[in-house]
């Protein structure tokens, strides 16, 4: 390969990860559209069948990728961080159909934007990583923010178990982030694919009946291959090409792009008070991460994938 052929790919790089980052944030931004489209009532049902469909989707991610003996290879290279990753995963994807069937998507997507500062908040107790003003301020203004929807939410009747598993969702990936950054080696492609049949597994007894029919198969195809792997499958792709504050930056577009897919799908549209404590937790999200962009010029070593 020529100089002038490599300063080309480098300059590409940055912008395709870009478009692949960007991308994740908008197939993981209709996942609540999608479920509210799918017809049975059963959401253990509706967790196998996406789990499954996501898990086998990144299996064949892998497969293609890596072929056969890269993916056992990274299977086996796990470790016990890899498959506490996994646990996390699985947890997440069951907490989010849950939650969904439980209360607006709105409340669900807004929950999950606090993840990055959650997460600041536990490596400081965890891991003794400093926490600046820029941190501390955007922590307080999402508490404010959740604050204000959590409130909205209970006075129009909303249900308090779709929050607290909503709010679960946060806290269990800001574990999982505190654990990638003490053993940076996890990829994160396998783990999630494992979680994805952890979850599938553990959702299996409990479903009332595996019948389904084939509209909803095929919206069931969508929420676990094209919503969960394949988001998955373009963030690893993507977020190794670019600043970790750039990522966190332009997967806000998900929190931003979810509740519009619901008012234009669905009519679902988030109450005035949902609205205000969501602007201010948006706020904070993309005052956080360009606080950061400065101090992280170069792109993400490559151990996501």
């Amino acid at each position: 390969m020529t100089a002038s052929s490599s300063s080309s790919l480098s300059a590409v790089r940055p912008w395709l990860g870009i478009a692949l980052v960007l991308g994740s944030a908008t197939a993981w931004s209709y996942g609540g559209a999608i479920q509210r489209f799918i017809g049975m009532t059963d959401s253990w049902a509706i967790v196998f069948w996406r789990c499954l469909f996501g898990g086998l989707f990144l299996l064949s991610f892998m497969l293609i990728r890596d072929k056969a003996s890269g993916t056992a290879k990274l299977f086996r290279a796990m470790g016990w961080p890899g498959l506490m990753i996994a646990t996390g995963f699985a947890a997440v994807s069951t907490c989010f159909v849950l939650a969904v069937s439980m209360t607006p998507v709105a409340n669900v997507v807004l929950f999950m934007a606090a993840i990055p500062l959650f997460a600041a908040l536990l490596a400081r107790v965890l891991l003794g990583e400093p926490i600046t003003a820029i941190t501390w301020g955007a922590i307080g203004a999402v508490l404010v923010g959740v604050a204000i929807m959590v409130a909205a939410s209970i006075g129009e009747g909303g249900s308090l178990l779709g929050l607290g598993l909503a709010a679960l969702i946060p806290v269990i990936f800001a574990c999982m982030t505190v654990l990638t950054r003490r053993h940076p080696g996890i990829r994160m492609t396998p783990a999630a694919c494992l979680g994805c049949f952890v979850a599938s597994a553990i959702a299996a007894p409990m479903v009332g009946g595996f019948a389904v029919g084939l509209p909803d198969l095929a919206l069931l195809f969508a929420f676990g291959a094209l919503n969960l792997g394949l988001g998955m499958a373009m963030y690893v792709t993507g977020a190794r090409m670019i600043p970790s504050a750039l990522a966190a930056l332009l997967g806000t577009a998900e929190m931003i792009l979810a509740p519009v897919w619901m008012v234009l799908l669905h009519d679902e549209v988030p109450s005035a008070r949902t609205m205000i404590g969501g602007s201010i937790v948006l706020a904070a999200l993309f005052t956080y991460p360009i606080g950061h962009m400065r101090r992280e010029p170069g792109p993400r070593v490559p151990s996501a994938s």
